[in-house]
């Protein structure tokens, strides 16, 4: 199973940036979409952005033009950089592999964003 490790998140003031690091265990990273979602406290967990293997990413609509995902192969790792926050970014992230073998899911870490 690929063990997912979160690091980055904090607290910071609207229109900061912050970068979230996803590290991933096993080889499988290479050929898996990665993926970060968010949960707000009361609301469903919702996709942020994701990035298959070869590269393609597709965003929510909230986050376009803010986020950029990116990956790094030959570390194993996915990045999160969110630029231009906003209060309404406040949530736990946390990211996800998925392959034809296996999905799983890291631990999360907070993303606090004060007006």
């Amino acid at each position: 199973q690929v063990q997912l490790v979160e690091s980055g998140g904090g607290l910071v003031q609207a229109g900061g940036s912050l970068r979230l690091s996803c590290a991933a265990s096993g080889s499988i990273f290479k050929i898996s979409v990665m993926g970060w979602y968010r949960q707000a406290p009361g609301k469903q967990r919702e996709l942020v952005a994701r990035i298959t293997s070869g590269g393609i990413t597709n965003y929510a609509d909230s986050v376009k033009g803010r986020f950029t995902i990116s990956r790094d192969n030959t570390k194993n790792t996915v990045y999160l950089q969110m630029n231009s926050l906003k209060p309404e970014d406040t949530a736990v992230y946390y990211c996800n592999h998925d392959s034809v073998v296996s999905n799983s899911w890291g631990q999360g870490t907070q993303v606090t964003v004060s007006s």
